[in-house]
């Protein structure tokens, strides 16, 4: 680009503390900011209507018929589902290392509440199919999910190490380098959590029972992303492998 006297401007770099798909600004905490403010600053109100209306249409699709037993596994798993966006959405736009322990705290807060959701949710389902277990892991929803949980298991694992026991790991440092991996690896499962969701509604139990439709529960979905992607600061992924 030309400047009035002709001589080509120069266009400074993009800098890597800059979201994704936004301004610098758009997404970071300021220093006088409530940490609380984090769930829903810039693009993260989109992820809480969207993540907000996928939970209450479960919750309101189970609660217009009897509870049985095994409405507690969609309950609990769009609880879970809930929590964890919401453990990713505080921590996001932290930038001072202030910030960042008390979104760290944050952060382990509400994905503790979440894996336990996820947890009973999956207790719930494994005692329902315990006097049938050849059914077990025959539909997409059940495959994806039982691989999807057991991933945010491990990453649970991994992320309380890095950070509360790093002498585990070889010590503090070395703590640090794997949150790279960390922050990569969640957003990958969150696709994953939300991909399962969606296989739910090809189930037996809500085509019968609940009746939501895929439609519907992608349009939330999609909110989730449009929401969450436009925050990711490339500062935070850093450069995998190095």
């Amino acid at each position: 680009m030309a400047s009035a006297t002709g001589i080509p401007e120069r266009v400074p770099p993009v800098s890597e503390q800059e979201p994704l798909l936004g301004r610098p600004g758009d997404a970071t905490q300021k220093s006088e900011q409530w940490l609380a403010f984090n769930l829903w600053t810039g693009t993260g109100i989109l992820a809480q209507v969207g993540v907000w209306v996928l939970a209450a249409m479960v919750w309101a699709a189970v609660f217009e018929h009897d509870v049985i037993f095994f409405s507690y596994h969609p309950l609990l798993q769009s609880a879970g589902v809930l929590l964890l966006v919401q453990a990713i959405l505080i921590v996001q736009p932290t930038a001072t290392q202030k910030q960042k322990r008390d979104g760290t705290w944050a952060h382990s807060a509400f994905n503790f509440l979440g894996v336990g959701a996820l947890v009973a949710g999956i207790v719930v389902i494994e005692l329902n199919k315990a006097p049938h277990p050849d059914q077990r892991f025959k539909s997409n929803h059940g495959i994806l999910g039982i691989v999807t949980f057991g991933l945010i298991c491990v990453q649970a694992l991994v992320g309380f190490v890095q950070y509360w026991t790093p002498a585990l790991v070889g010590g503090t440092e070395n703590g640090k380098a794997i949150y790279k991996y960390h922050r990569v690896s969640g957003y990958v499962i969150l696709v994953l959590a939300l991909a399962t969701v969606a296989t739910a509604t090809q189930t037996g139990f809500n085509k019968n029972v609940l009746g939501l439709r895929l439609w519907a529960v992608t349009v939330t979905i999609v909110l989730v992303l449009i929401g969450i992607v436009p925050r990711i600061k490339l500062a935070k992924l850093g450069r995998i492998g190095s």
